[in-house]
């Protein structure tokens, strides 16, 4: 599951990743505000989801192995950050984060990790991307995410909420 601002931002900064996801069989999905009836997302092969009701309910469960996030969107919205909690703290194998910033609250550890697309990645996501009106020059043949996460909870340990720097 991706959670962002946009499809097209999904699909420019992620998309590569996502249609990989797809071909290779997993059930991927986009949850964006303005996922409804997405041309980009079917090229990809990913399934749209409203953003609002994917924060709303618990995190994906036991079928869903991977999490990308949008870090401003993790900035900024509470119910985003509570999902990749509960993903962390339930062992989830893969939570990526893309974007400009960085949240205070997210550990580096991880590090930069980087997802080379394939042959069919690039062409799809490149026409994605022109159904999104996105105006991208090339695609290149990697997507560069980062690794992390907030600190995970000691058990007991209520989730704090409000600031992410206090």
């Amino acid at each position: 599951m991706a959670l962002a601002p946009s499809t097209s931002d999904a699909v420019r900064y992620a998309g590569g990743w996502l249609f990989d996801r797809a071909m290779a069989g997993w059930d991927a999905t986009v949850a964006a505000p303005d996922h409804g009836g997405s041309r980009p997302l079917r090229i990809l092969g990913v399934r749209g989801a409203d953003l609002e009701s994917a924060v709303a309910t618990s995190f994906g469960g036991p079928g869903c192995l991977a999490l990308a996030v949008h870090a401003g969107l993790y900035a900024s919205d509470e119910r985003v950050r509570r999902m990749v909690l509960e993903a962390r703290e339930g062992a989830l194998a893969d939570v990526r984060f893309w974007g400009e910033t960085w949240p205070g609250d997210l550990t580096e550890g991880g590090g930069v990790t980087r997802h080379r697309l394939s042959v069919a990645a690039r062409a799809f996501k490149q026409q994605a991307l022109t159904a999104s009106a996105t105006a991208v020059d090339m695609i290149g043949g990697i997507e560069v995410f980062r690794r992390g996460g907030p600190p995970l909870r000691r058990p007991g340990a209520a989730l704090r909420t409000g600031s992410l720097t206090g």
